[in-house]
């Protein structure tokens, strides 16, 4: 059902779109055919919220709504030329065309919120840039000129500046919409497809109003197909059966900008200046204001946006940093960390004059285990021991994996005896019945870290020599 379904309006679309570009140009019958494949969609929207169950039903119907009164706003406009002499500007014709603006954008503004649950500040920055740049061109070969017309009055001015505002918002929409998560299935495509037509047709229309270029009978087809497609675009989205799941919340995307963005970004940036650039080559710039404007917000979106980027990377910098001195398996510090905080707090107890114990450990027989229960029960044995030892430690105590199945641990301010009972019970603590071996020293006030380590360790071997499961003292050095 569902992809028959799929497959049938493809190919009720595709036969649309063919027979338009054959019918008569002007003709009733064009005139048919463009409203019939704006309601045509539309009834396949309401077809697939009643097949599909989409979790946003609302935004559907807003499309749904916009798609029908903007193809509507076709055959009223031949009506009321058929009726009346002057239809004038503006009439209910202009009223159904602007409809799909803010349905669109309220259905889009739904489905955005849905699928972002999070704070996407990155992609929030990134539209706004994009829209502001475009936005800028709007007004200067669209908006402004509109708002100047004095032939059409208050009226006029509010219905002729509404088509390039609702273009800007709804590519605005559509820029967050495209940039917000990577979960892109086949409908989110299509939704995305739909709005671009739209956007792409109105822009076209802009470039051949702003030429006074009069497009022929097939230039005229070819900018009306834009808009039909769009219209059909919205309903293949909605019978497609990954309409459930386009409104399902998503991750974020990462923060980085792809090399197409940065490019957008790019241009974006620079259409600020570059409209400057062309109105002073002219010797008349008119609109130093609003590019002045533009230029400043797309300056502070782009510092901003800089600055989101340097704080991502100083996090990916320390997230590196504390990898290289952090064990993967049990989360303690590794060698390299234990290289580096040893020396340093044998520099501060030879100031304070506090002692220094440091102990090696062993876990007795970790071939055996793991040969005998795998490499999976030997990473848990070494996780779980690692978790009770450390539940046993002050909170002054440093310990760390030293390698395969040896451990170490700093204890400062902690005599022979005072580390040996820490040590114990750390003995005592070690999971899944097993034990380990260790030799402890205490820094002789003169010997260096490495030496200090190498007297403990000797004593863990002495330890193992003795029958293991034990704790030993390393003897004083000769030059002590």
């Amino acid at each position: 059902m569902g992809s028959r379904l799929m497959r049938w309006h493809i190919a009720v679309a595709a036969v649309a779109l063919a027979g338009f570009l054959v019918v008569p140009d002007g003709s009733t019958l064009q005139l048919v055919w463009q409203v019939a494949c704006g309601w045509f969609a539309a009834g396949m929207i309401a077809v697939g919220i009643r097949a599909r169950r989409p979790a946003m039903r609302a935004t559907w119907w807003l499309f749904a709504v916009g798609v029908a009164g903007n193809s509507g706003g076709i055959l009223i406009e031949y009506i009321l030329t058929r009726t009346e002499a002057e239809p004038g500007f503006p009439s209910l014709a202009d009223v159904a065309y602007l409809s799909l603006y803010p349905a669109a954008a309220a259905g889009l503004l739904l489905l955005i919120r849905r699928r972002t649950a999070y704070r996407d500040w990155s992609s929030l920055i990134d539209a706004t840039t994009l829209t502001t740049g475009m936005g800028l061109l709007a007004w200067v070969f669209m908006i402004k000129p509109a708002a100047s017309d004095p032939s059409i009055g208050l009226i006029g001015h509010i219905f002729s500046t509404a088509y390039p505002v609702g273009d800007v918002v709804l590519l605005a929409m559509t820029v967050r919409l495209i940039l917000s998560g990577s979960a892109r299935n086949t409908s989110f495509r299509l939704v995305c497809g739909a709005l671009i037509c739209f956007l792409a047709g109105d822009g076209a229309w802009a470039v051949v109003n702003q030429m006074g270029w009069e497009p022929g009978p097939m230039a005229h087809k070819m900018l009306a197909v834009v808009f039909l497609a769009g219209y059909l675009l919205f309903g293949a989205a909605a019978v497609h059966p990954d309409v459930r799941a386009l409104s399902s919340s998503i991750e974020p995307r990462p923060s980085r900008i792809s090399r197409p963005l940065l490019f957008a970004l790019t241009l974006a940036s620079l259409i600020g200046p570059a409209l400057l650039i062309v109105q002073a080559l002219r010797h008349k710039v008119t609109d130093t204001l609003a590019i002045a404007l533009g230029c400043v917000a797309l300056f502070l979106l782009v510092v901003t946006r800089m600055s989101q980027l340097i704080k991502q990377l100083d996090v990916q910098t320390e997230k590196v940093r504390e990898l290289a001195v952090t064990d993967e398996l049990t989360g303690l510090p590794n060698r390299r960390a234990w290289n580096t905080e040893l020396p340093r707090t044998i520099e501060r107890v030879r100031r304070t004059g506090d002692p220094l114990t440091v102990a090696i450990l062993d876990i007795d027989h970790f071939k055996h285990f793991n040969d005998a229960y795998g490499h999976l029960a030997g990473d848990r044995l070494l996780k779980e021991a690692a978790a009770a030892w450390q539940d046993q430690l002050r909170t002054a105590d440093h310990l760390a994996r030293y390698g395969g199945e040896e451990f170490v641990v700093m204890l400062p301010d902690a005599t022979v005896a005072q580390a040996h009972e820490i040590v114990d019970r750390m003995r005592l603590a070690t999971p899944l019945g097993q034990s380990f071996s260790a030799g402890i020293a205490v820094w002789n006030g003169s010997e260096t870290s490495d030496e200090l380590t190498a007297r403990a360790d000797a004593a863990l071997y002495e330890a193992k020599n003795a029958g293991r499961n034990r704790i030993c003292a390393a003897a004083e050095p000769a030059n002590a």
